[in-house]
């Protein structure tokens, strides 16, 4: 895969938002789209101006209708581009909060490795919910490694190499 340029990023969200916004018309959903740069992929997020019962029927219970909608959007966008898109999406925040709940979770099992001195494996995520944990293990100068095959692949965090 080829480093994309900001220019090319842009394009990508640029395109993924056309689809995003024909999805939600078809739906006859309201909700404004804002695109972003982030940590060189493009980030998209549908929000609503107050609460959205129907925008948390794009997220689905756990977030799975959500990520079946971010997998169509990068192939709208590899479809136009010819490019494997990288595009984030989140829907009335439900990647931001998972964030900071997947955070926390990854907060307290460093705690429990700290003390106990033991690796801590924790439950099947997907590659958005493992990349959390491993960000905040790797600030907190602890290790962590991903396993297991996809639906069941989890990370476990061990106590950093002496």
């Amino acid at each position: 895969m080829t480093d994309l340029n900001r220019k090319d990023l842009d394009k990508e969200g640029d395109i993924a938002a056309d689809f995003l916004e024909e999805l939600l018309d078809i739906l006859d959903m309201d909700g404004d789209i804002d695109i972003s740069v982030e940590a060189g992929r493009p980030k998209l997020a549908i929000v609503a101006e107050g609460p959205s019962q129907d925008l948390k029927r794009l997220v689905g219970p756990d977030g799975e209708v959500l990520d079946a909608l971010q997998d169509l959007t990068r192939l709208a966008v590899q479809s136009e581009t010819g490019n494997i898109s990288r595009l984030m999406l989140d829907i009335a925040d439900f990647r931001a909060g998972r964030k900071e709940q997947l955070a926390e979770q990854a907060r307290e099992i460093i705690a429990k490795v700290r003390e106990t001195g033991e690796a801590v494996a924790l439950p099947s995520m997907n590659a958005f919910e493992r990349k959390v944990v491993h960000d905040v293990v790797l600030e907190a100068g602890l290790v962590s490694e991903s396993e297991g095959e996809d639906p069941h692949r989890h990370v476990v965090v061990s106590p950093a190499a002496s």
